[in-house]
């Protein structure tokens, strides 16, 4: 019998099992590689997008207060350095812009959308570092116990009630300025809020209140002050605590036991002459 021949290969087929072998590890790699490093080369293309979007809506809305560049004027303080949760919180709340000038900027009907806000944002943030905006897994009351959420309590009482009362039902202050009311106010917004100080209000950085006091409190508030919050003792006076329920008894309670009492002695007296 003849041996048969082995099958001679053509010459190039070693470069294409080669070249078929380094598509298959591309593929591999583009399939199992990082997220983040998927997309390095596009972020900073989108973040310079955005800087330059945020510029134009910024010098259109903002810059006649604050100036050209951030730096400020007579008419607004300079926003160098504010970060983008300060602009996150008075832009997305509405405070910003001001219809006009005033001791303080009220909360109003938001202006602009949120991708629009992210672009002004994006701009600040690039005038100088500061407080980035939080992260949902930083502000989100989920997964938070009875007891956190208790403790948001002790903490929000500690450092914030002497303004915005116990219950977060907001007060005033000096000179036409007032502490607001917290009520249904976004877990976000107060966490940016005790970031960045706005206006009249202090600033709480990491080193005072960590994030997880920050998230802890806006879940508090979350319970005790807002549309869903039950009150168990019926109506809660204006959530004012012993002052206004001491008021309505000494205003109301006491003058209805007052007039009980006389009309029983009254009456007990006609009884009598009868």
């Amino acid at each position: 019998m003849k041996k048969l021949s082995a099958r001679r290969r053509h010459p190039l087929a070693a470069i294409v099992v080669l070249l078929f072998a380094l598509a298959a590890t591309g593929g591999l790699y583009a399939a199992f590689a990082p997220a983040g490093e998927a997309k390095a080369d596009e972020t900073p293309a989108a973040q310079s997008l955005a800087i330059e979007e945020g510029k134009k809506l910024y010098a259109v809305g903002c810059s006649s207060c604050h100036g050209t560049g951030g730096q400020g004027t007579s008419d607004g303080p300079t926003l160098v350095g504010v970060g983008a949760a300060a602009v996150d919180f008075q832009v997305g709340t509405g405070r910003m812009p001001m219809q006009a000038p005033g001791a303080q900027a009220p909360k109003k009907p938001v202006m602009y959308s949120q991708a629009e806000i992210d672009q002004m944002a994006a701009y600040i943030a690039s005038l100088g570092p500061g407080p980035a905006i939080p992260t949902e897994e930083q502000y989100s009351p989920e997964g938070l116990s009875a007891e956190e959420i208790a403790e948001g309590g002790v903490l929000f009482r500690t450092n914030c009630a002497q303004c915005h009362n116990f219950t977060g039902e907001g007060g005033a202050l000096t000179e036409g300025r007032y502490a607001p009311g917290l009520d249904d106010v976004d877990p976000k917004h107060i966490y940016e809020a005790m970031q960045t100080g706005p206006q009249n209000m202090p600033s709480f950085p990491d080193t005072v209140l960590t994030e997880e006091d920050k998230r802890e409190i806006a879940a508090y508030l979350g319970q005790v002050n807002s549309s869903e919050a039950k009150t168990p003792g019926g109506y809660k006076l204006g959530g004012f605590g012993p002052v206004a329920e001491g008021l309505f008894a000494w205003a109301i309670g006491l003058p209805i036991l007052i007039g009980i009492t006389v009309w029983i002695a009254a009456h007990n007296a006609k009884a009598r002459k009868s």
